[in-house]
Protein backbone atom coordinates (compact mmCIF):
# COMPACT_ATOMS: atom_id res chain seq x y z
CA UNK A 1 0.00 0.00 0.00
CA UNK A 2 1.29 3.48 -0.94
CA UNK A 3 2.44 5.40 2.13
CA UNK A 4 0.48 8.45 1.02
CA UNK A 5 -2.71 6.43 1.31
CA UNK A 6 -1.82 4.68 4.56
CA UNK A 7 -4.12 6.73 6.77
CA UNK A 8 -7.12 6.45 4.46
CA UNK A 9 -9.76 3.71 4.36
CA UNK A 10 -9.26 0.98 1.79
CA UNK A 11 -11.92 -0.16 -0.63
CA UNK A 12 -12.23 -3.22 -2.80
CA UNK A 13 -12.14 -1.25 -6.05
CA UNK A 14 -10.95 2.25 -6.84
CA UNK A 15 -12.72 4.10 -9.63
CA UNK A 16 -9.72 6.28 -10.38
CA UNK A 17 -6.14 5.48 -9.45
CA UNK A 18 -3.30 7.88 -10.32
CA UNK A 19 0.31 6.87 -9.71
CA UNK A 20 3.41 8.98 -10.33
CA UNK A 21 1.60 11.28 -12.75
CA UNK A 22 3.70 13.87 -14.56
CA UNK A 23 2.01 16.27 -16.94
CA UNK A 24 2.37 19.82 -18.25
CA UNK A 25 3.53 21.54 -21.37
CA UNK A 26 6.57 22.28 -23.50
CA UNK A 27 8.37 25.62 -23.94
CA UNK A 28 11.20 26.81 -26.13
CA UNK A 29 14.70 26.01 -24.91
CA UNK A 30 16.83 28.72 -23.32
CA UNK A 31 18.63 29.42 -26.58
CA UNK A 32 15.31 29.77 -28.38
CA UNK A 33 15.66 26.42 -30.12
CA UNK A 34 14.20 23.03 -29.33
CA UNK A 35 11.54 22.24 -26.78
CA UNK A 36 11.80 22.06 -23.00
CA UNK A 37 9.39 19.99 -20.89
CA UNK A 38 7.72 21.67 -17.92
CA UNK A 39 6.13 19.40 -15.30
CA UNK A 40 3.14 21.35 -13.94
CA UNK A 41 2.18 18.05 -12.28
CA UNK A 42 5.33 16.46 -10.89
CA UNK A 43 4.65 12.96 -9.58
CA UNK A 44 1.14 12.84 -8.10
CA UNK A 45 -0.51 9.80 -6.48
CA UNK A 46 -4.27 9.96 -5.91
CA UNK A 47 -7.20 7.56 -5.55
CA UNK A 48 -10.94 8.20 -5.88
CA UNK A 49 -13.40 5.52 -4.79
CA UNK A 50 -17.03 5.00 -5.75
CA UNK A 51 -19.41 7.57 -4.27
CA UNK A 52 -16.57 9.59 -2.77
CA UNK A 53 -15.60 13.26 -3.05
CA UNK A 54 -11.86 13.90 -3.18
CA UNK A 55 -10.90 17.58 -3.24
CA UNK A 56 -7.60 18.90 -4.57
CA UNK A 57 -6.88 22.33 -3.12
CA UNK A 58 -4.09 24.87 -3.62
CA UNK A 59 -3.21 28.30 -4.95
CA UNK A 60 -3.49 29.26 -8.61
CA UNK A 61 -0.54 27.92 -10.56
CA UNK A 62 -0.03 24.79 -8.47
CA UNK A 63 -1.07 22.39 -11.26
CA UNK A 64 -4.65 21.55 -10.23
CA UNK A 65 -6.23 22.20 -13.63
CA UNK A 66 -3.41 20.40 -15.44
CA UNK A 67 -4.15 17.40 -13.24
CA UNK A 68 -7.87 17.58 -14.06
CA UNK A 69 -7.30 17.89 -17.81
CA UNK A 70 -4.86 14.99 -17.81
CA UNK A 71 -7.38 12.73 -16.09
CA UNK A 72 -10.12 13.31 -18.68
CA UNK A 73 -7.74 13.05 -21.63
CA UNK A 74 -7.50 16.71 -22.66
CA UNK A 75 -3.73 16.55 -22.01
CA UNK A 76 -1.38 13.64 -22.63
CA UNK A 77 0.71 12.95 -19.51
CA UNK A 78 4.50 12.82 -19.71
CA UNK A 79 4.68 9.85 -17.35
CA UNK A 80 2.97 7.83 -14.65
CA UNK A 81 -0.35 6.02 -14.93
CA UNK A 82 -4.03 6.94 -14.81
CA UNK A 83 -6.29 3.93 -14.32
CA UNK A 84 -10.08 3.95 -14.38
CA UNK A 85 -11.67 0.80 -12.96
CA UNK A 86 -8.29 -0.90 -13.31
CA UNK A 87 -7.96 0.00 -17.00
CA UNK A 88 -4.70 1.87 -17.71
CA UNK A 89 -5.83 4.80 -19.87
CA UNK A 90 -2.37 5.30 -21.41
CA UNK A 91 -2.39 1.72 -22.71
CA UNK A 92 -6.08 1.58 -23.64
CA UNK A 93 -7.08 1.55 -27.29
CA UNK A 94 -9.27 4.15 -28.94
CA UNK A 95 -12.46 2.10 -28.52
CA UNK A 96 -11.75 1.46 -24.84
CA UNK A 97 -11.01 5.15 -24.20
CA UNK A 98 -14.25 6.06 -25.96
CA UNK A 99 -16.19 3.67 -23.70
CA UNK A 100 -14.53 4.98 -20.53
CA UNK A 101 -15.27 8.60 -21.53
CA UNK A 102 -18.95 7.91 -20.82
CA UNK A 103 -18.13 7.08 -17.21
CA UNK A 104 -15.63 9.92 -16.72
CA UNK A 105 -17.07 13.39 -17.32
CA UNK A 106 -15.98 16.94 -16.50
CA UNK A 107 -17.58 20.22 -15.43
CA UNK A 108 -15.44 23.26 -16.21
CA UNK A 109 -14.91 26.48 -14.28
CA UNK A 110 -16.62 28.96 -16.59
CA UNK A 111 -19.87 27.75 -18.17
CA UNK A 112 -19.87 30.68 -20.60
CA UNK A 113 -16.62 29.55 -22.25
CA UNK A 114 -17.13 25.79 -21.93
CA UNK A 115 -20.54 25.84 -23.65
CA UNK A 116 -21.57 27.23 -27.04
CA UNK A 117 -23.77 30.25 -26.23
CA UNK A 118 -25.68 29.90 -29.52
CA UNK A 119 -26.82 26.36 -28.83
CA UNK A 120 -30.15 25.47 -27.31
CA UNK A 121 -30.06 23.82 -23.90
CA UNK A 122 -31.63 20.64 -25.28
CA UNK A 123 -28.89 20.35 -27.92
CA UNK A 124 -26.15 20.87 -25.34
CA UNK A 125 -27.50 18.08 -23.14
CA UNK A 126 -28.02 15.74 -26.10
CA UNK A 127 -24.53 16.31 -27.50
CA UNK A 128 -23.04 13.32 -25.65
CA UNK A 129 -25.67 10.97 -27.07
CA UNK A 130 -24.65 11.93 -30.60
CA UNK A 131 -20.99 11.19 -29.83
CA UNK A 132 -21.72 7.97 -27.92
CA UNK A 133 -24.26 6.34 -30.18
CA UNK A 134 -26.39 3.62 -28.71
CA UNK A 135 -26.57 5.10 -25.21
CA UNK A 136 -30.09 6.40 -25.76
CA UNK A 137 -32.57 6.05 -28.63
CA UNK A 138 -33.50 9.31 -30.37
CA UNK A 139 -37.16 8.90 -29.46
CA UNK A 140 -36.20 8.98 -25.78
CA UNK A 141 -34.16 12.20 -25.94
CA UNK A 142 -36.94 14.66 -25.10
CA UNK A 143 -38.12 12.79 -22.01
CA UNK A 144 -34.55 12.28 -20.78
CA UNK A 145 -33.73 15.97 -21.28
CA UNK A 146 -36.73 16.89 -19.14
CA UNK A 147 -35.60 14.39 -16.47
CA UNK A 148 -32.06 15.78 -16.43
CA UNK A 149 -33.29 19.37 -16.22
CA UNK A 150 -35.44 18.39 -13.24
CA UNK A 151 -32.39 16.77 -11.60
CA UNK A 152 -30.51 20.07 -11.78
CA UNK A 153 -33.60 22.00 -10.63
CA UNK A 154 -34.55 23.62 -13.95
CA UNK A 155 -38.01 23.21 -15.47
CA UNK A 156 -38.60 21.78 -18.94
CA UNK A 157 -39.13 25.23 -20.47
CA UNK A 158 -35.36 25.75 -20.38
CA UNK A 159 -34.87 23.07 -23.04
CA UNK A 160 -35.73 25.48 -25.84
CA UNK A 161 -33.67 28.42 -24.56
CA UNK A 162 -30.25 29.39 -25.85
CA UNK A 163 -27.39 29.54 -23.40
CA UNK A 164 -26.74 33.27 -23.86
CA UNK A 165 -30.18 33.87 -22.34
CA UNK A 166 -29.24 32.17 -19.05
CA UNK A 167 -27.47 33.35 -15.92
CA UNK A 168 -24.11 31.91 -14.83
CA UNK A 169 -25.74 29.64 -12.26
CA UNK A 170 -28.30 28.38 -14.78
CA UNK A 171 -25.55 27.71 -17.32
CA UNK A 172 -23.58 25.72 -14.77
CA UNK A 173 -26.68 23.66 -14.01
CA UNK A 174 -26.87 22.90 -17.74
CA UNK A 175 -23.18 21.91 -17.66
CA UNK A 176 -23.94 19.48 -14.85
CA UNK A 177 -26.95 18.10 -16.75
CA UNK A 178 -24.74 17.57 -19.81
CA UNK A 179 -22.22 15.67 -17.68
CA UNK A 180 -25.02 13.55 -16.15
CA UNK A 181 -26.50 12.69 -19.55
CA UNK A 182 -24.07 9.80 -20.04
CA UNK A 183 -24.68 8.52 -16.49
CA UNK A 184 -21.04 8.77 -15.41
CA UNK A 185 -19.47 7.14 -12.37
CA UNK A 186 -17.02 10.01 -11.79
CA UNK A 187 -17.23 13.73 -12.55
CA UNK A 188 -14.13 15.93 -12.46
CA UNK A 189 -15.18 19.41 -11.29
CA UNK A 190 -12.49 21.97 -12.16
CA UNK A 191 -13.26 25.05 -10.03
CA UNK A 192 -16.90 24.41 -10.90
CA UNK A 193 -18.31 27.08 -8.57
CA UNK A 194 -15.54 29.70 -8.41
CA UNK A 195 -17.00 31.84 -11.24
CA UNK A 196 -20.41 32.08 -9.56
CA UNK A 197 -21.88 34.52 -7.06
CA UNK A 198 -21.62 33.37 -3.45
CA UNK A 199 -25.35 32.63 -3.05
CA UNK A 200 -25.44 30.68 -6.33
CA UNK A 201 -22.23 28.88 -5.35
CA UNK A 202 -23.93 27.44 -2.26
CA UNK A 203 -26.91 26.31 -4.33
CA UNK A 204 -24.69 24.47 -6.85
CA UNK A 205 -22.65 22.83 -4.07
CA UNK A 206 -25.82 21.60 -2.37
CA UNK A 207 -27.09 20.36 -5.74
CA UNK A 208 -23.89 18.38 -6.34
CA UNK A 209 -24.13 16.78 -2.91
CA UNK A 210 -27.79 15.87 -3.45
CA UNK A 211 -26.98 14.33 -6.84
CA UNK A 212 -24.19 12.31 -5.27
CA UNK A 213 -26.54 10.96 -2.61
CA UNK A 214 -29.21 10.13 -5.19
CA UNK A 215 -27.03 8.76 -8.01
CA UNK A 216 -23.91 7.53 -6.21
CA UNK A 217 -21.55 9.64 -8.33
CA UNK A 218 -17.94 10.20 -7.26
CA UNK A 219 -16.33 13.63 -7.61
CA UNK A 220 -12.76 14.78 -8.02
CA UNK A 221 -13.29 18.39 -7.00
CA UNK A 222 -10.63 20.99 -7.85
CA UNK A 223 -10.79 24.20 -5.81
CA UNK A 224 -8.76 27.00 -4.23
CA UNK A 225 -11.59 27.83 -1.81
CA UNK A 226 -11.10 26.12 1.56
CA UNK A 227 -14.66 26.83 2.71
CA UNK A 228 -15.98 25.03 -0.38
CA UNK A 229 -13.65 22.10 0.26
CA UNK A 230 -14.63 21.92 3.92
CA UNK A 231 -18.29 21.75 2.90
CA UNK A 232 -18.07 19.00 0.28
CA UNK A 233 -14.93 16.86 0.78
CA UNK A 234 -14.52 13.33 2.10
CA UNK A 235 -10.77 13.46 1.46
CA UNK A 236 -8.48 16.44 0.82
CA UNK A 237 -5.22 16.54 -1.13
CA UNK A 238 -3.30 19.81 -0.71
CA UNK A 239 -1.27 20.58 -3.84
CA UNK A 240 1.75 22.85 -4.14
CA UNK A 241 3.80 23.42 -7.30
CA UNK A 242 2.81 20.14 -8.91
CA UNK A 243 3.06 17.87 -5.86
CA UNK A 244 0.74 16.71 -3.08
CA UNK A 245 2.07 18.00 0.26
CA UNK A 246 -0.72 16.80 2.56
CA UNK A 247 -3.43 14.17 2.11
CA UNK A 248 -6.03 12.85 4.51
CA UNK A 249 -9.69 12.86 5.36
CA UNK A 250 -11.35 16.27 5.52
CA UNK A 251 -11.48 16.05 9.32
CA UNK A 252 -7.77 15.18 9.56
CA UNK A 253 -6.63 17.99 7.29
CA UNK A 254 -8.89 20.71 8.69
CA UNK A 255 -8.69 19.78 12.36
CA UNK A 256 -5.03 18.79 12.44
CA UNK A 257 -3.17 20.49 9.55
CA UNK A 258 0.47 19.37 9.69
CA UNK A 259 2.16 20.89 6.64
CA UNK A 260 3.23 24.58 6.92
CA UNK A 261 1.58 25.29 3.57
CA UNK A 262 -1.78 23.86 4.67
CA UNK A 263 -1.59 25.77 7.95
CA UNK A 264 -0.83 29.01 6.11
CA UNK A 265 -3.73 28.48 3.69
CA UNK A 266 -6.12 27.90 6.58
CA UNK A 267 -4.81 30.94 8.42
CA UNK A 268 -5.16 33.16 5.35
CA UNK A 269 -8.71 32.09 4.48
CA UNK A 270 -11.26 34.69 5.69
CA UNK A 271 -13.81 33.34 8.16
CA UNK A 272 -15.90 34.48 11.09
CA UNK A 273 -15.06 31.18 12.79
CA UNK A 274 -11.84 30.17 14.50
CA UNK A 275 -9.96 27.49 12.60
CA UNK A 276 -7.55 24.89 13.95
CA UNK A 277 -4.05 25.88 12.87
CA UNK A 278 -5.25 29.32 11.95
CA UNK A 279 -4.07 31.29 14.97
CA UNK A 280 -0.68 32.92 14.84
CA UNK A 281 0.43 31.21 11.63
CA UNK A 282 2.83 33.28 9.49
CA UNK A 283 1.30 34.58 6.27
CA UNK A 284 2.48 33.16 2.96
CA UNK A 285 5.23 35.27 1.41
CA UNK A 286 5.65 35.75 -2.33
CA UNK A 287 4.16 33.82 -5.22
CA UNK A 288 4.24 30.18 -6.24
CA UNK A 289 7.58 29.66 -8.06
CA UNK A 290 7.50 28.88 -11.77
CA UNK A 291 7.35 25.17 -12.60
CA UNK A 292 10.03 25.85 -15.22
CA UNK A 293 12.57 26.23 -12.38
CA UNK A 294 11.21 24.70 -9.16
CA UNK A 295 13.30 25.00 -5.97
CA UNK A 296 15.58 22.11 -5.08
CA UNK A 297 14.61 19.75 -2.28
CA UNK A 298 11.27 20.75 -0.82
CA UNK A 299 9.40 22.87 -3.36
CA UNK A 300 7.77 24.93 -0.60
CA UNK A 301 11.03 25.84 1.18
CA UNK A 302 11.40 29.29 -0.45
CA UNK A 303 8.14 30.40 1.24
CA UNK A 304 8.26 28.23 4.34
CA UNK A 305 8.69 29.85 7.79
CA UNK A 306 10.36 26.72 9.26
CA UNK A 307 12.67 25.72 6.40
CA UNK A 308 16.12 24.39 7.35
CA UNK A 309 19.22 23.34 5.42
CA UNK A 310 17.88 19.82 4.88
CA UNK A 311 14.90 21.26 3.01
CA UNK A 312 17.18 22.54 0.23
CA UNK A 313 18.78 19.16 -0.41
CA UNK A 314 16.29 16.39 0.47
CA UNK A 315 12.90 15.97 -1.15
CA UNK A 316 10.38 15.14 1.62
CA UNK A 317 8.37 11.98 1.05
CA UNK A 318 4.59 12.07 1.31
CA UNK A 319 4.08 9.68 4.23
CA UNK A 320 2.42 9.24 7.59
CA UNK A 321 4.89 10.38 10.25
CA UNK A 322 5.23 8.56 13.56
CA UNK A 323 3.24 11.20 15.45
CA UNK A 324 0.68 11.85 12.74
CA UNK A 325 -2.62 10.43 11.53
CA UNK A 326 -2.40 11.29 7.84
CA UNK A 327 0.19 11.75 5.08
CA UNK A 328 2.39 14.86 4.90
CA UNK A 329 5.40 15.72 2.75
CA UNK A 330 7.47 17.72 5.24
CA UNK A 331 10.70 17.07 7.19
CA UNK A 332 9.13 18.88 10.17
CA UNK A 333 5.48 17.81 9.83
CA UNK A 334 3.28 19.27 12.54
CA UNK A 335 5.92 21.58 13.95
CA UNK A 336 5.25 25.28 14.34
CA UNK A 337 7.20 28.34 13.39
CA UNK A 338 10.83 28.09 14.43
CA UNK A 339 10.69 24.33 15.04
CA UNK A 340 13.43 23.67 12.53
CA UNK A 341 15.97 26.01 14.04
Amino acid sequence: MNTAQASLPEAETALLRIRGLRAGYATRGRSGFGRRRVDAVAGVDLTVRAGQTVCVVGESGCGKSTLARSIVGLLDPFGGTISFEDVDLSAAGRRERHRIARDLQMVFQDPYTSLNPRMRVADVIAEGWRVHRGVLAAREHAAEIDRLLALVELDSSYAGRRLHELSGGQCQRVSIARALALRPKLIVCDEAVSALDVSVRAQILNLLMELQEELGIAYLFISHDLDVVRHIADEVAVMYLGTIVEHGTAAQVFENPRHPYTRALLSAAPSIHDRPGGTGEPALIGEVPSPTAPPSGCRFRTRCPIAADVCATDVPELRVHDDGDHATACHFAGEGSGAAS
